[in-house]
């Protein structure tokens, strides 16, 4: 759906007349475009003591151009800031006010990637205070972003090194444009096995993929971009639309498969049609979801029970299913779509929220199963995105909405596809039982 207002204040014109109403000024935000630069601006400030040098030369060998210490005029891509030694309050001010310092200098599209420590049950109290002290200051930080401009946290596990598989995939996604509308958000690097793909354009490139709801919306964004980035895909959603499914597996050279998920074989129909196909699957994205929403007042059993057994009950029965029946490859990672309503509640939702709020405690429960199987369970929780959903909201709420977060702009399914795609992608195999929101740091919601 067209955001006409962005397109107005972003307009030479329209830019004039915003700035004098004190008017919210959204930028058209970089995107994903297969064989662009990794960043808008190649220069990168990286803060740090010498323990951040071995970091320097993986992002040297990334095309980058890596500064030390702020310059005076000089234009960055990227403002990176290393925590992760930092044991005493004091140990936050230094390189705090040495992001504050080149701020100005930050491009727009820039990135703000913050690297903290992981508390683990042998720490003191003044370092877990301190860590938990950087996830405030990326969080606050992130509001302070401007020109499409965002801030993200990853908090790495002791003894693993900043230049490690484990780090840099998921830093490359959050320098990248594939993280445009990811921002005030923490991602833990903990354990697993992690592999930087040898083609950054082609991530899960010879993987096989089964995608829920597939046939339109976000699901046929996440069926489009897999498919892009190099995945084999079998589509599922409910016969009714059928018609619809054919036309996106055709569009991608996929396999579809009508199937009701609340089915309570529907775990072993979707491994049945892996193996016949594919002989395997590396890849379950759970996107298939209803609302039907309703004051709880107002609420019925059918109302209440249909959200529940679509959004949560199905999908813990398939991942038993898929879990028993030894089609799941050596490094198999799952993606499940929550939602913001399930951090945050939302009027009239109580069944929704109810269900997504579910999944976020489904993969972090998950987590250790998955990691046995040598793989990953993660959930992507969308905010504001432009669907059909929000296009049939009011005029004035549908505004509101928009202009709620840092990025004061909706995101798009693409938006949520790319962060569906690095989840499942090898890069991030040692990010798992955690819930990525998409949703621009949405001001509703943690």
């Amino acid at each position: 759906m067209k955001d006409s207002y962005t397109q107005i204040v972003n307009s030479t014109l329209g830019k004039k007349v915003a700035g004098a109403l004190g008017l919210p000024q959204p930028v058209e935000l970089r995107r994903y475009e297969p064989g662009q630069d990794l960043l808008k601006d190649q220069k990168v400030l990286l803060i740090g003591d010498d323990a951040s040098d071995n970091l320097a030369e993986t992002l040297l060998g990334w095309g980058l151009e890596v500064r030390r210490h702020p310059e005076a005029h000089t234009r960055y891509g990227a403002i990176i800031v290393d925590f992760t030694s930092a044991a005493q309050p004091s140990d936050l001010q230094r390189p705090a006010l040495a992001v504050g310092s080149a701020l100005r200098s930050l491009g727009s599209s820039g990135r703000v990637l913050v690297l903290g420590r992981d508390s683990t049950s042998g720490d003191t109290p003044e370092l877990v205070a301190t860590q938990a002290g950087v996830v405030g200051f990326m969080r606050s930080l992130a509001h302070e972003m401007r020109k499409g401009a965002t801030c993200n946290l990853l908090s790495i596990a002791p003894g693993t090194a900043t230049h490690s598989d484990a780090v840099t995939g998921p830093l490359r996604f959050f320098l990248s444009s594939r993280s445009a509308y990811v921002s005030g958000q923490p991602l833990t690097v903990g354990s697993g096995h992690a592999e930087t793909p040898s083609d950054a354009d082609h991530p899960v490139e010879g993987k096989v993929a089964v995608v829920t709801g597939a046939a339109r919306g976000i699901g046929e964004a996440i069926v489009r971009r897999l498919s892009d980035d190099g995945a084999k895909i079998l589509l599922v959603d409910v016969p009714g639309a059928g018609e619809a499914l054919t036309k996106v597996a055709n569009s991608v050279g996929g396999r579809a498969l009508q199937l009701d998920i609340t089915d309570p074989k529907a775990g072993q129909r979707i491994a049945e049609a892996a193996q016949q196909h594919y002989g395997r699957l590396d890849i379950v994205v759970h996107n298939a979801g209803i609302t039907r929403d309703k004051t709880l007042a107002n609420m019925d059993e059918s109302k209440w029970g249909s959200v529940l057994a679509v959004n949560l009950a199905s999908q813990l029965a398939m991942n038993r299913q898929l879990l028993d029946s030894g089609v799941l490859g050596s490094t198999p990672h799952v993606v499940s779509l929550a939602s913001t309503s399930g951090i945050a509640g939302n009027r009239g939702q109580t069944n929704y929220a109810a269900s997504k709020a579910g999944i976020i405690g489904m993969v972090s429960a998950m987590a250790q199963e998955f990691q046995k199987a040598g793989g990953t369970i993660n959930a992507v929780a969308p905010g504001f995105i432009e669907t059909d959903m929000t296009k049939a909201m009011p005029t004035v709420t549908r505004e509101v909405a928009r202009r709620l977060n840092s990025l004061q702009q909706g995101g798009r399914p693409e938006d949520v596809a790319q962060a569906v795609g690095f989840l499942v992608s090898d890069a991030a195999g040692c990010i798992n039982g955690q819930t990525l929101r998409v949703c621009g740091q949405s001001m509703v919601g943690a």
